[in-house]
This record gives structure tokens, C-alpha cells and sequence, in this order.
């Protein structure tokens, strides 16, 4: 499935950048094949808007914001967050101003990232009950480009089979190379998977987990929200949770932004942000070295009897088939694919 020429895709909200990053100007991204532009308006609230002038097509984020307003550096005509042309410099001041825009774009903050939909949104974006909750904190680990699709992050982010090969440089076992199986419940939005998994507990992680034995559990809630989206809940032992909210936003056909953040309900004392940071990067890693290796273009249509041969691959058909129920529902009953 070649993500940018399934239109329903675009009816979903995706994690485009840290707002932080649009406090100096106007950012340019391609989401789904799209050039857009995100800034912050005059409420310093992110907004998006097609990355083109409608004068002579210039890239807007080539311009500059002012008062919360977008000023477009070829000839100085300005926008609004909704992608109105409320001014241009080369008329009298008295004139009235034709009615110009440029598309606009859904546009929300969440957990410090602007989330964007390019058209309106079958779903609302989910909520992250820790973000600024007391006793949290929150982390901005991740915001990396990587050369593969967004289905197989997905796929690989419900996949307990891989623990012990891909992961064995920091938590994976290979003595233990059965997988525990997941309890998945699915949902409007997706699915629920639950399942227990032990882990190796190197020194070097007892901060991360607040364990000091060489193994330890993982109890993990996953969530998995269309349609490329997920919510990992690890809560160890100790009582340390370690909750990871990412999006495998799609730029293109082979190319992701990955946006990953990390909640903890505990201190910098307890484990400093560095440390945690180096230990998930590490293991996200080694994902990825093997993810750049696939194929982009994931065929939707598998057959659910492989779980009789892969129990561990039932998450991913899962999502398979409901993201070939979507599409049939929104009208695409042609799943586009490369040649």
C-alpha cells in the first residue's frame, strides 16, 4: 500500500513537529505528499496552510510571521491562519482586498506536537490522560526521519517475535525467542492489546526500570490508533511507568517522521532525561536498521490464516484488515499500490 495515493488517509490527524519548533517562523513539512506550512497564530496556536502562495505559487515558508500573521516573501502578501489574503502591500491602502486564499489545513496542538489533518477527520485525535497530569513528566525523545512506511512501524510496534533477535544488544533474550502472546481487544479506534513479557535488565538499565535483577516483567498495554498511531503503557515491578506516545507520520510513499514522546511518573532524580533518551534511542535503533531494510509498499491483503503459523504476527494482520475495511467503507475499493 503506497500511502499517498489512498485518499481516506488523509482524514486522520498526524504528528507534524514540535510546536517549540515554530517559535522563530514559518516550517515547511510533506505530509502525504503535500506541501504545507505550520506557524503559530496571533493566540500562539499552530495553523497550517498549503505551502503555496496563490499569487505566484512561492513557497510560503520561505516568508516570515508577524503578529500571528503569514507574510508571503515574494510580494509581501499576507495570510491569515485560515488562508485568507487579508492584505497586500501593492494596493492603496483604502482598496478593498480580493477574496484570496490558500488552503487551510486542521491544525491542534497535543503533547506539545501541532497535529495536522488534511481533510476533515473521521475520528477526534486521542487524548493523553498523562500530559500534565501531577506526579508526570513529560519527554520529547524522538523527531527523526526514516526511510520506511508507516504500516510496518505499526506492525513492528505489536510484534513481541522480534524482541529477542532485533533487541538483543539491549532488552531481547535469545534463549527466550517465543514470543508471549497478546490478549487484543479491538475498538473504534483500533485495538487494545495487553500481554506480560520478560525482559533482560542489564545495570546499566535499572534506573529505566527501577529494578536491580537481571531480568525483569514488562506488563504492556498497547494501543493501536488508525492508522498510524500507538500508545505503549510498561509498567515494571517497581511501579514505574514508562508510557510511550508515538506517530509514524507519512511524508511520502517511503518516508516517515517519526515523533516519539515519553511519559514517566517519576523524577529527574530517579532517572534523568539523558539516560532515558540514550536507552530508548538505543533500542529504536535497532528497529530501525532493520524497518530501512523492508519494503515500503506493505501488501494489505494477507490472509489471517498465517496466525495458525505466526501467532505473533496476529497485530499486524489485525490492522491489515481493518485498514482495508476503511478504505472499502470510504469509497476505495482499489488498494494503490507500487508496480
Amino acid at each position: 500500500m503506497l500511502t499517498t495515493r489512498q485518499a481516506t488517509l488523509r482524514k486522520f490527524w498526524y504528528s507534524i513537529m514540535p510546536v517549540s519548533m515554530l517559535e522563530d517562523g514559518p516550517r515547511p513539512f510533506r505530509l502525504l505528499g503535500e506541501d504545507i506550512v505550520l506557524f503559530l497564530d496571533a493566540a500562539g496556536k499552530p495553523a497550517a496552510l498549503k505551502d503555496r502562495c496563490c499569487h505566484r505559487t512561492a513557497k510560503l515558508s520561505k516568508g516570515w510571521v508577524a503578529n500571528g500573521e503569514l507574510t508571503c516573501g515574494y510580494h509581501g502578501w499576507v495570510y491569515a491562519s485560515d488562508g485568507r489574503v487579508i492584505r497586500i502591500p501593492q494596493l492603496s491602502p483604502d482598496a478593498a482586498v480580493p477574496r484570496h486564499a490558500t488552503p487551510a489545513y486542521r491544525c491542534m496542538e497535543r503533547g506539545g506536537y501541532a497535529w495536522v489533518a488534511l481533510d476533515e477527520p473521521l475520528t477526534p485525535l486521542f487524548d493523553i490522560p498523562e500530559d500534565g497530569a501531577p506526579g508526570w513528566r513529560r519527554i520529547h525523545q524522538f523527531y527523526d526521519r526514516w526511510h520506511t512506511a508507516p504500516l510496518r512501524l505499526m506492525e513492528n510496534s505489536f510484534d513481541n517475535a522480534h524482541f529477542a533477535f532485533v533487541h538483543r544488544g539491549t532488552f531481547g533474550d535469545m534463549a527466550q525467542p517465543k514470543p508471549m502472546k497478546y490478549e487484543i481487544a479491538e475498538t473504534d479506534y483500533g485495538f487494545a492489546a495487553t500481554t506480560v513479557v520478560e525482559v533482560v535488565n542489564p545495570p546499566h538499565a535499572y534506573e529505566v526500570t527501577g529494578c536491580t535483577t537481571p531480568t525483569t516483567t514488562r506488563t504492556m498495554q498497547n494501543h493501536w490508533y488508525m492508522p498510524f498511531s500507538r500508545r505503549m503503557d510498561m509498567t515494571y515491578p517497581s511501579g514505574i511507568r514508562h508510557v510511550i506516545v508515538n506517530c509514524a507520520t507519512p511524508i511520502d510513499d517511503g518516508t516517515i517522521q517519526l515523533t516519539q514522546l515519553l511519559y514517566r511518573n517519576d523524577s529527574e532524580a530517579d532517572c534523568s532525561t539523558q539516560k532515558l533518551i540514550e536507552w530508548d534511542e538505543a533500542i529504536v535503533n535497532e528497529d530501525r536498521e532493520v524497518l530501512e531494510s523492508t519494503d515500503p509498499d506493505a501488501i494489505l491483503d494477507v490472509s489471517l490464516k498465517l496466525e495458525a503459523h505466526m501467532p505473533s504476527d496476529r497485530p499486524g494482520l489485525i490492522m491489515r484488515r481493518r485498514l482495508l475495511e476503511l478504505l472499502a467503507a470510504n469509497g476505495e475499493s482499489e488498494i494503490r499500490r507500487g508496480m
